[in-house]
């Protein structure tokens, strides 16, 4: 009799994942994807299913330019889907069909929605996916305003939701190609309405659905607020005001030299919010100072929060990092955050999610170098920006090699399941051995 496999949930998600944007490419292959009614070559057309589905938003074409109606749909679905994650797209469908959701069904969405624990996670489910069309239908009217009058009704609409449900699942696809190729929002540079509705949505659908729990049931009382929501919210402000600051000064002589000085604040708060992990920019990008370049891998290599549509390794990993590092300064015993301890297990944790990600990183930096003839500095940045599913690049997506496409799709598809998901999925389940090994002091730093 042949041994059933069994699977854990974190392969489940992973697998699900790779057979979705497998699903994806070659629907983006058919001829009727692409606006010529030619086959797309394999390897693009799986490129772009990964950046879509891993809601990162790195093109080889053009999305306006190169894919039809049908191609768009299937793009704009992917990013659905992958913002949401798979399980709670299928859950919404049990709704539909009032099928009854078994136990292993609510550990897959609790670990597919970034849950704390079970109870309660249908409940959850119906709220993620109740904001979610809220939030995005919001952001569509807004967008309307500026994109109706601009493009026609149906096409200013039909870009309205496009770019809304992009900006919330953090994908930072677009369609402004029918203006310039790879121009992405420039042309709204100082649109306040445009910047202010794409910064809402991405912060929205980055901070995670724990958070809006939070904030949905809890409302002004922030003293009751979950630790976990707490940490999101300080660091996410704490990162967002830096960003912007530290952006208007290195480039105030730079890309922002020309601009009013409202104006230079507008694209400083954008090029502040995108980077962790939308994709847009209303800035050349290409033309930023090394100073820029280097906040924006730092912000692109946080990302977002847990149980969000963003990547990265995660504000909350950053904050555990921050606050474990000054613990440890002050010889203190345990880690300590309003007036709560932390678990040491979390700060373990919080240390292997970024070994991963550097190791990871380095590997595809080094290999990416030897066969490209970009400068490092194009190529750290594209393999950051595709680690933390941002979609940010320095202008050379199109011209990357067959191999580094592979490898940055690679790189897409860790960052959006997640650096802790990544090792328990790689990880061997061993036997643990019950004898207490005699211990020893190593010399640090």
């Amino acid at each position: 009799m042949k041994k059933r496999i069994k699977l854990t949930y974190t392969k489940v998600i992973t697998i699900g994942f790779a057979l979705l944007i497998l699903l994806g490419a070659f629907l983006l292959m058919l001829p009727v994807s692409s606006k010529t009614g030619e086959w797309t070559p394999f390897t693009n057309a799986l490129f772009t299913s990964t950046s879509a589905t891993c809601v990162t938003g790195l093109i080889v074409y053009d999305t306006f330019s190169h894919w039809s109606l049908f191609g768009q749909l299937t793009i704009i679905t992917l990013i659905q889907i992958g913002g949401l994650g798979f399980m709670t797209i299928i859950t919404m469908f049990s709704f539909l069909l009032k099928r009854r959701i078994g136990l292993r069904e609510r550990r897959l969405l609790m670990e597919s929605s970034g849950s704390l624990e079970l109870k309660g996670v249908i409940r959850m489910i119906r709220k993620i996916l109740y904001g979610t069309f809220l939030t995005e239908a919001v952001g569509a009217v807004l967008l309307s305003i500026r994109f109706v009058p601009k493009m026609g009704l149906l096409r200013g609409i039909y870009n309205a939701v496009f770019h809304s449900v992009s900006a919330f699942c953090n994908a930072g696809f677009d369609l402004m190609g029918r203006y310039e190729p790879f121009s992405s929002l420039t042309l709204f540079y100082d649109d306040i309405l445009v910047n202010l509705t794409i910064c809402a949505l991405v912060i929205i659908g980055g901070v995670g659905f724990i958070v809006w729990n939070d904030i949905f049931t809890l409302r002004q009382k922030l003293s009751k607020y979950s630790l976990h929501s707490k940490i999101v919210l300080v660091t996410t402000v704490s990162l967002l005001l830096i960003g912007t600051v530290l952006f208007y000064l290195f480039e105030r002589q730079g890309v922002l030299a020309d601009m009013p000085e409202y104006k230079r604040w507008i694209v400083s708060f954008f090029q502040s919010v995108t980077p962790r992990t939308a994709g847009f920019n209303t800035a050349d990008l290409s033309a930023i100072s090394p100073s820029t370049v280097v906040i924006f891998c730092i912000l692109m290599f946080i990302g977002g929060s847990p149980g969000s549509t963003a990547g990265g390794v995660k504000t909350t990993t950053f904050a555990v990092l921050v606050l474990s590092t000054f613990t440890s300064a002050r010889r203190s015993s345990y880690i300590t955050v309003f007036k709560k301890r932390l678990e040491e297990k979390t700060a373990r944790q919080a240390s292997a999610v970024v070994v991963t990600y550097v190791l990871v990183l380095a590997v595809a930096i080094m290999i990416m170098c030897a066969v490209e003839p970009f400068s490092m500095t194009s190529v750290v940045f594209e393999a950051v920006s595709a680690m933390g599913t941002v979609g940010v690049t320095m202008g050379i997506t199109p011209e990357l090699s067959a191999l580094s496409k592979y490898i940055i799709m690679l790189l897409m598809y860790a960052g959006r399941i997640g650096g802790l998901t990544l090792m328990l999925t790689l990880a061997e389940k061993r036997k643990q051995v019950a004898v207490k090994r005699p211990a020893e002091q190593v010399l640090i730093g």
